[in-house]
């Protein structure tokens, strides 16, 4: 079966700066500006549309993977398969190489952006959720509160940060990107994606894709 693939735009400012805890996030919606198909068997974990095709990692143990499809047919272009003791986490692109999480394993993969051969692993001390990259560092989420920065070289973690949205602690932070400045996340099992501010933790802005799955 095919599922649509939804491209949505939401208009929104970075501004960045220091940001008081207390402060109410900004509050965003929706529209769908176009559509793509895509295979609903996915349980897509990473998503990334780069240098014009869209890399996916998918999770399950047993269908878990790692492909460059086209986003116009939704043909995969290059795949690997995860061994079927992995549940495959969130991807990330940084310079020729990809990195792939795994949930519970605590194994980050690492292959070649242009052959798919898989070039080494990492540890990774806590779960696996979601990963973007700030030009520096990577950032990784393991569905707490927290969002580690990693050096892209080694996985050690150098600093966190704990977030926040109406100075309470805000879990289930999930697949991440960095735009402007800022990390966006989506929060596991809420139709919402929230913007944190990368020095301190707070949440910015909460975009509401309420009704989007149906569509």
């Amino acid at each position: 079966m095919i599922k649509q693939l939804l491209f949505c735009t939401m208009a929104l400012s970075a501004t960045l700066g220091s940001v008081s805890a207390n402060a109410e996030p900004v509050q965003y919606g929706y529209s769908i500006v176009n559509t793509y198909p895509h295979d609903i068997n996915s349980f897509t974990q990473g998503l990334l549309f780069y240098e014009g095709e869209l890399y996916e990692g998918t999770g399950k143990r047993g269908q878990s993977s790692l492909s460059k499809r086209s986003l116009v047919s939704g043909e995969i272009l290059q795949e690997v398969v995860n061994n079927r003791r992995y549940f495959g986490e969130g991807i990330e692109i940084v310079d020729d190489k990809i990195f792939q999480l795994t949930w519970q394993s605590h194994v980050v993969f690492i292959y070649d952006k242009l052959t798919f051969e898989q070039l080494g692993t990492h540890y990774n001390a806590t779960e696996g959720w979601g990963l973007a990259y700030n030009g520096e560092q990577l950032i990784l989420s393991d569905g707490s509160d927290t969002l580690q920065f990693m050096d892209v070289e080694t996985f050690a973690p150098l600093r966190k940060i704990k977030v926040t949205i109406n100075n309470r602690p805000l879990s289930n932070l999930n697949e991440l990107e960095y735009i402007n400045g800022e990390i966006w996340a989506n929060v596991w099992q809420t139709d919402s994606i929230v913007t944190i501010d990368s020095v301190t933790g707070v949440v910015t802005s909460v975009i509401n894709l309420q009704g989007l799955a149906e569509q």
